[in-house]
């Protein structure tokens, strides 16, 4: 696994691009200004080069070239920790280890192995796996599996567990995310066994379009306000974006529209954030998984980058 470039910067977030048996992926580290690294240090991994999903929005669904090793995974993690801290020992309060970059999480069982083994490869009082899934329906042994290992290993708020789910309204969710996926009623019911009292909220992730059915009444229905939590983000500009012509709900600029929305859900007693990150961040691509491909189709020489040495 060769990293042979990067993009970013120290104090906000850092994308390396790697090549691996002619495959790529890429990998993110990042903080959350002002908050230092020792109290809050993000490792965001690739599950899989590319991805078959081929979610409306995302970049990472243009090729899919396999599932990322346990040992490759590891990879990801161990360059980013070796060098910063040289003897794994990682003071950060909050260390997330976030299963968010390239590819479905649910889908690759080595995701379970690396959390199976993460406590005794690093000495990291802060540890705290992330995963962020579209819920495939295919996937039911890897959920079940997963509710095991938060239980015995990441219990007490140790872990975080998130649901790309971006719309209220199933149509228009299988739209967006064109693979077989459960219903809302199908994650709630999930909901009910995975949540145990001390655990973080289950967070309900809307990267939503504008205009797309984002209905309050419909999430209090089906969703206990005690278990999620809502997050409303700003869909990033990928490639993928700009050829479906698409507009997101909020943007960095301008939160407005949205904020009636999160009164409404506040209402039916929901705790709701609007997640808007730093704009550097897409001049990084550090929001979503869109480097890589550039490496794929050649398309590097348009890039202003730091080759990686």
């Amino acid at each position: 696994m060769d990293v042979i470039a990067k993009f970013g910067r120290e104090d906000l977030a850092i994308l390396y691009v790697v090549k691996n048996n002619d495959k790529y992926l890429e990998f993110v580290e990042s903080l959350q200004p002002p908050i230092p690294r020792d109290k809050k240090w993000v490792l965001i991994l690739s599950t899989m080069y590319g991805c078959p999903v081929r979610c409306k929005m995302c970049d990472a669904g243009s090729y899919y070239q396999g599932k990322v090793s346990t040992d490759d995974l590891f990879k990801q993690i161990d360059f980013m920790v070796l060098n910063r801290y040289p003897d794994k020992n990682i003071p950060a309060e909050k260390f997330k280890v976030q299963f968010a970059r390239m590819g479905e999480p649910c889908l690759n069982e080595a995701v379970l192995d690396v959390m199976k083994l993460l406590p005794d490869r690093y000495n990291a009082p802060g540890l705290m796996p992330c995963i962020s899934t579209i819920a495939p329906k295919n996937a039911q042994k890897f959920m079940d599996e997963l509710i095991v290992i938060k239980n015995e290993m990441y219990s007490n708020g140790h872990f975080q567990m998130q649901f790309s789910i971006h719309s209220s309204d199933e149509e228009k969710r299988k739209e967006i995310i064109p693979y077989k996926i459960w219903s809302l009623e199908d994650i709630a019911t999930y909901g009910e066994e995975f949540y145990e009292k001390g655990d973080r909220k289950i967070t309900l992730n809307f990267a939503a379009e504008k205009d797309t059915p984002l209905d309050p009444d419909t999430i209090g229905r089906i969703f206990d306000p005690e278990k999620y939590i809502v997050k409303i983000t700003p869909i990033n500009p990928t490639e993928s974006v700009k050829a479906h012509g698409i507009s997101s709900m909020i943007t960095a600029e301008e939160g407005e529209e949205v904020k009636k929305l999160v009164k409404e859900l506040e209402d039916r007693g929901f705790e709701s954030i609007i997640s808007i990150g730093e704009l550097e961040e897409n001049k990084i691509g550090s929001n979503c998984g869109q480097q890589a491909l550039k490496f794929l189709d050649g398309k590097i020489e348009i890039l202003e980058y730091q080759p990686y040495t």
